[in-house]
């Protein structure tokens, strides 16, 4: 019951942004989402990227500049929350999503490879949040946390932008098809990769 309660939230939540995507003001919204995502924010910004880059391929590379510089940002954020308010803001995110078990687990990562750790998180679908902030409570040092977060996630937004560049008219019809059930996909993934962090940390 509370995983259907979680996925009609995140769909609701979903459909919502993709409104706000739609609009002129898509943009912001992006990199509104990417700031968020990185702190707090339970969607990760890539299928909103997506959006936008398919509906502009041309802008692309662009759109992926805004969502990097955007989640770049957030994870200064979440790195800020991790160093001042841990015990507050901080502790409540992570038992938000289910993750103040794997805390001390991301702490030892961070020990054995210092902020190299946050590459991993700022790459793959782990919760990169949960790296963020506890990136802050840990005190790793903060221009070298910033330096790999800005590779990992322009890594990430840039590959993304790069396909839809490439294969953008295929890609948009495909989408097109076959959206709702991407949609149900996307956020089966979104918790998939809540529960991979809490198998795997």
């Amino acid at each position: 019951m509370e995983a259907v309660r979680k996925m009609s939230f995140l769909q609701r939540l979903y459909n919502r942004c993709m409104e706000w995507i739609k609009t002129p003001a898509g943009v912001w919204a992006l990199f509104f989402i990417a700031v968020a995502e990185s702190s707090f924010f339970p969607l990760p910004p890539d299928v909103f990227l997506i959006a936008l880059c398919v509906a502009l391929p041309g802008k692309s590379f662009k759109y992926a500049a805004i969502c990097a510089a955007g989640s770049v940002l957030g994870g200064a954020i979440g790195y800020g929350l991790g160093f001042a308010f841990m015990d507050t803001l901080g502790q409540h995110i992570l038992d938000l999503y289910g993750l103040e078990g794997k805390y001390q687990v991301v702490q030892a990562l961070y020990q054995k490879y210092d902020a190299w750790a946050v590459a991993a998180a700022g790459f793959t679908p782990l919760p990169y949040k949960l790296f963020t902030i506890s990136a802050g409570a840990f005190k790793i040092n903060f221009p070298t946390f910033m330096l790999v977060s800005l590779a990992a996630r322009s890594a990430r937004f840039f590959l993304v932008a790069g396909l839809i560049y490439k294969f953008g008219a295929p890609v948009q019809s495909f989408i097109d098809k076959y959206f709702n059930i991407l949609s149900i996909v996307f956020l089966v993934l979104l918790v998939a990769g809540f529960v991979l962090v809490k198998m795997v940390l």
